[in-house]
């Protein structure tokens, strides 16, 4: 290691562990970097600003969080909760399996987990809670582990940024995503059905037959977001970034036009947010631009990938490896971090390996979603006691299950590339 990386590993860890935020953190320890090795200080903004504009893909990011904000704001939630409570309300464990559901339905509009969980978390726990019908740990643990579904059926965010560090196929990465989504959907149904049996919990009135055609039609026009969005791209009629354009239009047009539930007030306050939202993750891409930098500077990648492919490492145990040192980091750091800074090490040794880069983008996404409810540092389980008031402690008693039948899909996946492959390969990718 030279001295240069060093210093700037000392000082990204160093301003990490004082709490600065690590946008900042790699930004500065890039520019130490920079410094240390004699180069110009001002590449870094070059770095940024040639990142940005040779990333279209990129605009798709503040286009999806737009769309999310705009779907939480309107009523839209509320009808889709309705929708989901008629379907699968009547069986075992009913308002866990709305859970599930609505979570599979929002994450084809929103991209994001932290705007499923803050969004319909609220909402559902309130539900789960009412009257004593499911403990309030159980209810915010549920609601947790269902929103890291979010990111993995498209559209997705995070799916977003790998495609910028991998060069992959943004539509096989969305296609990838939806089986492996449907997995997540039922471990999670299946253990919320073995504890609510275990544990007794009531079940709901079952909502009559006659009235699921007037539920469904109050829903439908919200239904039909991922539609449209997966035909836009599927179809050829747009590019990922212009059905995210797409995508936020219609959640606009929706809300204010259709549902009539957003005022020019709310939609001030969401652009506001999103504006927010965006710059957050706008700081981490700039910071892992300049990183990137320096990690190809020092080749890194170029060393591991030799080292890996040297030792005659099989595909598999590379991805097992790979994946418990993301779930670790995943303890401590957000998806966006790993995907931007950690993850381009590996893609070297990825294509030395014969890995295929979709599957190996859907298993890192996945993986970086389990970590989002992973205690100690786990994002979520943050998110929902913040809004709903519920002690961590009491999150964190419950969300044991449901992680380890998450971590259970995900060994699945690795072990089965053809589940993950065989939507995008029936459509034409050649990985």
């Amino acid at each position: 290691m030279s001295i240069e990386l060093a210093l700037c590993l000392i000082t990204l860890f160093g301003l990490a562990g004082i709490g600065t935020p690590i946008g900042y953190s790699i930004i500065l320890a890039s520019v130490v970097y920079l410094g240390a090795a004699g180069l110009d200080v001002a590449l870094a903004g070059e770095k940024i600003l040639q990142g940005l504009y040779n990333s279209f893909v990129l605009l798709a990011v503040p286009l999806f969080i737009v769309a999310a904000n705009i779907m939480n704001a309107g009523t839209i939630s509320d009808r889709l909760l309705n929708f989901c409570v008629a379907l699968v309300g009547r069986f075992r464990g009913g308002l866990g399996h709305v859970n599930v559901v609505a979570s599979l339905i929002f994450s084809g509009m929103s991209g994001s987990a932290v705007a499923d969980a803050a969004g319909l978390g609220k909402i559902i726990i309130g539900m789960m809670t009412k009257d004593g019908r499911y403990s309030s740990g159980y209810a915010a643990a549920i609601t947790a582990a269902t929103a890291t579904i979010g990111p993995i059926i498209p559209p997705s965010i995070p799916m977003v940024l790998y495609a910028l560090v991998s060069n992959s196929s943004i539509g096989a990465l969305f296609l990838a995503g939806i089986l492996p989504g449907l997995v997540m959907g039922a471990v999670l149904m299946g253990m919320n059905t073995y504890l609510s049996t275990k544990r007794g919990f009531a079940m709901e009135e079952p909502v009559p037959l006659k009235e699921l055609p007037k539920i469904t039609s109050n829903a439908f026009p919200a239904l039909l977001m991922p539609v449209i969005l997966l035909y836009g791209i599927y179809g050829g009629v747009t590019t990922p970034t212009e059905a995210a354009a797409v995508a936020a239009f219609y959640a606009l047009i929706l809300a204010a036009v259709f549902y009539r539930a957003l005022s020019f007030r709310s939609l001030y306050d969401i652009l506001v947010e999103s504006a927010r939202s965006s710059a957050a993750v706008g700081v981490v891409i700039g910071g892992a631009l300049i990183l990137n930098f320096v990690v190809i500077s020092e080749n890194i990648p170029g060393m591991m990938s030799a080292y890996l492919t040297g030792i005659d490492v099989h595909p598999i145990v590379f991805l097992l490896a790979v994946n418990v040192l993301i779930l670790l980091l995943g303890c401590v750091l957000d998806a966006t971090t790993i995907i931007l800074v950690i993850v381009p090490l590996f893609i070297p040794t990825c294509k030395a390996l014969g890995i295929d880069l979709v599957h190996f983008g859907v298993l890192v996404v996945v993986n970086s979603m389990i970590g989002l409810i992973t205690p100690p540092y786990g994002i979520l389980l943050f998110v929902i006691n913040a809004v709903t008031g519920i002690p961590l402690k009491e999150i964190i008693a419950e969300i044991w299950a449901f992680l380890g039948v998450l971590v259970a899909a995900l060994l699945l996946l690795i072990l089965a590339p053809d589940l993950v492959l065989w939507l995008p390969r029936l459509l034409g990718y050649q990985g």
